[in-house]
């Protein structure tokens, strides 16, 4: 008798708590001053090359060391980053990061990636359970931004 109650009541657990609570869901952010991607542009669209110091940036949030969504990035990096190929010629790219690989080690950028998504799995339970039809719902934003900097002051940003 117990053990029949103990079934009874172990099947019934899902038809009172819903499915829909038996989907997985997650969420992915960073830690950075700004609260969404139109907070982020701003602070990017300030940025004026040929005025603009390391500083400023600072003050603007874009610090690598305190932001972990900040990179420094070698002139190295910054090769890799603009000439990617050999279809695309130093020649090809703009007077100020042409100046600035010229200028070697006094050359470096400042890389921002800022990600921030919400994921929810929505469908047919048994089908999702035993992997054969998965859907998810995913919102959020990212945002990328490359500055350019030559000796301390930005020279372009993307």
């Amino acid at each position: 008798m117990k053990k029949s109650l103990l079934l009874f009541l172990t099947a019934l657990v899902p038809l009172t708590t819903g499915c829909r609570s038996l989907f997985t869901s997650g969420s992915n952010s960073v830690q950075s001053p700004w609260k969404d991607f139109a907070e982020a542009k701003v602070a990017l669209d300030q940025i004026m090359p040929g005025q603009t110091t390391t500083n400023k940036l600072k003050c603007q949030g874009f610090d690598p060391f305190s932001s972990p969504n900040v990179k420094i990035l070698t002139y190295l990096d910054v090769i890799s980053r603009f000439l990617p190929n050999n279809s695309i010629q130093k020649a090809d790219l703009p007077e100020s990061v042409r100046g600035c690989l010229e200028a070697k080690n006094d050359c470096q950028a400042y890389e921002l990636d800022l990600t921030v998504t919400q994921s929810k799995r929505y469908g047919n339970l048994f089908l999702d359970i035993f992997g054969f039809l998965r859907k998810t719902r995913e919102t959020g934003w990212n945002f990328k931004a490359l500055i350019v900097l030559n000796r301390g002051t930005v020279v372009y940003k993307l």
